[in-house]
C-alpha cells in the first residue's frame, strides 16, 4: 500500500471514510495517529481500526471476534495479513464507485473498540454520560484526600527523614 494521500479519491469514499472517522473518535478515550502513514484509531494505546483511503479505494480494518466467520462471507472482506487473520482481523476494501455499507462498518468499529479497550472505558461507556459525569465528581475528593494522605508516607522512608540520618549518625 502506498504511503502517499488520495490526490482524487472517490467522493463516495472520500464520504464513508469521514463518517467512519466521525464514527471512530465519537468512542471514549480514542487517539488518533498515522503509523505507515495511515489514519488509526487506538484506545489506550491499542489499536482497533486502520482506515486507508487511496486512489486505489478505501480499506477499513478492525478486529471483530465476535462476528468474524460473517464478515469474511461477504465479497469485500478478506483476513487481515501479517497473520492478524487469525486473531480475528477483517479487511474490507472497496474500490472507486463501489457502495460502501458505512452502517455495517460502523458496527464493526464499535465491536473491534470493545474487543480491545480496557474495562474501564467500557464501563464508562456503557454507564452513559450522566453516570460517567456523576462517577468522575465523586472520586475528586477521594483522590485529593488519598493524594494528601501518602504525601507524608513517603517522606518517612528508610534514609530519606532526617531523623533517619540523624539515627545513622548516633550509631
Amino acid at each position: 500500500m502506498s504511503t502517499t494521500p488520495a490526490s482524487k479519491p472517490d467522493a463516495k469514499l472520500k464520504a464513508a471514510e469521514a463518517r467512519l472517522r466521525e464514527v471512530m473518535l465519537a468512542l471514549p478515550e480514542v487517539t488518533e495517529e498515522f503509523p505507515w502513514g495511515h489514519r488509526t484509531a487506538k484506545v489506550k494505546g491499542k489499536m482497533f481500526a486502520i482506515l486507508v483511503l487511496e486512489d486505489g479505494g478505501l480499506t477499513v480494518t478492525t478486529k471483530l471476534p465476535d462476528s468474524n466467520e460473517a464478515a469474511l462471507m461477504l465479497p469485500f472482506a478478506t483476513p487481515t495479513g501479517y497473520g492478524l487473520g487469525k486473531s480475528g482481523w477483517v479487511t474490507s476494501s472497496f474500490k472507486p464507485g463501489d457502495a460502501v455499507p458505512v452502517e455495517l462498518l460502523s458496527q464493526w468499529i464499535h465491536e473491534s473498540f470493545r474487543a480491545v479497550a480496557p474495562q474501564k472505558v467500557l464501563k464508562a461507556l456503557d454507564a452513559g454520560p450522566a453516570a460517567k459525569k456523576a462517577a468522575t465528581k465523586a472520586k475528586t475528593p477521594a483522590v485529593k484526600r488519598a493524594a494528601t494522605k501518602r504525601a507524608p508516607a513517603a517522606s518517612t522512608r528508610r534514609g530519606t527523614a532526617p531523623a533517619s540520618r540523624s539515627k545513622r549518625s548516633t550509631r
